[in-house]
């Protein structure tokens, strides 16, 4: 079966199965597929099957679909083929067994956002795939705010972190120790008083990073 993998960054936050005629890719709640972010237009794309055949249509968006770097209207997708939309990445794999993507984090398979906020309205870390971080040890330690003095162990390959639809980072595992950078929202997360933006910036043990309100401190061992 069909599927498309949505990532941003090189991180896999979306897995869908192509099941329906007709699929619809889009900002607005009511598509099949549900981007939020603002380069995303409403009702930016659909995609058909007709058979064995899937077919992309961009729906006149206003920053386009491109398909292996290439702006397209309509276009039959191959497996393998890589669509941009604004600054996420998506590819087509014709059968879902063995597309030899590296999921470095597959979440939710219907909306792609952060997880619910807790009762303080600040989401502490907890999003990611369960996997191994090697020598590297390392955690988030609430500093200020209702949920202040919890620390949590960064365990997961990718942690999400702030107030889904205000300001949401990632921090990332990767081979050489952990970087954040910012996914979505107006309020751009900082690190040690400096701004950060989507460039994914290392991190060292004291660092404090601010969002939404919200300071935390890096701590690795």
């Amino acid at each position: 079966m069909p599927k498309m993998i949505v990532s941003i960054d090189d991180v896999v936050i979306k897995e869908v199965q192509l099941t329906k005629d007709r699929t619809t890719l889009g900002r607005r709640p009511y598509n099949d597929i549900v981007i939020d972010n603002l380069a995303v237009s409403g009702e930016h794309a659909v995609i058909q099957m007709a058979g064995e055949q899937v077919f992309l249509e961009d729906l006149n968006s206003t920053n386009g679909t491109y398909v292996n770097g290439k702006a397209i209207k309509r276009q039959q997708l191959q497996s393998g083929d890589d669509i941009e939309i604004g600054k996420y990445r998506i590819k087509f794999a014709a059968d879902s067994a063995g597309d030899g993507f590296d999921k470095t984090m597959v979440v939710d398979r219907s909306v792609v956002q952060a997880p619910a906020p807790a009762a303080s309205g600040f989401a502490p870390p907890g999003m990611g795939d369960s996997l191994g971080l090697g020598a590297f040890h390392a955690s988030i330690k609430v500093l200020t705010g209702a949920a202040a003095g919890r620390e949590v162990p960064l365990t997961k390959v990718v942690t999400t972190i702030g107030k889904p639809g205000i300001a949401v980072a990632a921090i990332t595992k990767r081979q050489h120790g952990f970087v954040v950078h910012h996914v979505e929202g107006g309020g751009n997360p900082s690190v040690n008083g400096t701004i950060i933006s989507a460039e994914p910036v290392a991190l060292k043990s004291g660092d404090v990073i601010e969002l939404a309100g919200t300071q935390m401190q890096f701590i690795q061992t």
